[in-house]
């Protein structure tokens, strides 16, 4: 009988929690057709050329967000980490990814769509793009990057745009 009674109470706990998450995804949810995405600048803490389309969040603030870029043939991300967990998806085209803190082309994979990455926090990297390349990031914000030559970050580099982060 008091195994019965903890069990019911348990499948009723799960029951309410489960509808209160649910509830909750529920009013935080968004629909974005293709059709609907609008591109602008990337942040202004990429390269120049590169354009991005927010989706869900904001990645200025704490919690989730899907954010695509957009980058053009013969782009490039110079060696950089960033502070939280990245999940990548190619969307479109090929790009070429690298660990470490020194760009060498030679030493990279090349992702195609559908190919996934996920990128812990502080892992060197960079990208070079031999077409154009579109591509989804879904992290944690306040999004960061931190170019490990400070010489590459293109916040220090260019007169100010519009983008932030």
């Amino acid at each position: 009988m008091k195994r019965t009674l903890i069990a019911t109470i348990g499948v009723a706990a799960a029951i309410i929690l489960g509808s209160t998450a649910h509830s909750e995804i529920e009013t935080t949810k968004a629909l974005i057709s293709p059709s609907d995405i609008k591109w602008g600048p990337a942040p202004a803490s990429l390269p120049a050329g590169a354009e991005a389309a927010l989706l869900y969040g904001d990645p200025t603030k704490e919690g989730v967000f899907a954010l695509r870029i957009r980058i053009p043939k013969d782009y490039q991300i110079p060696p950089h980490t960033h502070p939280k967990a990245e999940v990548v998806t190619i969307l479109s085209g090929r790009f070429n990814v690298g660990m470490g803190p020194k760009a060498d082309r030679s030493a990279t994979q090349s992702l195609g769509a559908g190919a996934f990455m996920a990128m812990p926090p502080q892992v060197a990297h960079y990208v070079f793009s031999d077409e154009e390349t579109v591509l989804q990031i879904t992290s944690d914000g306040p999004w960061a990057i931190d170019y490990i030559d400070p010489k590459d970050d293109p916040r220090l580099n260019v007169a100010p745009r519009s983008g932030g982060m």
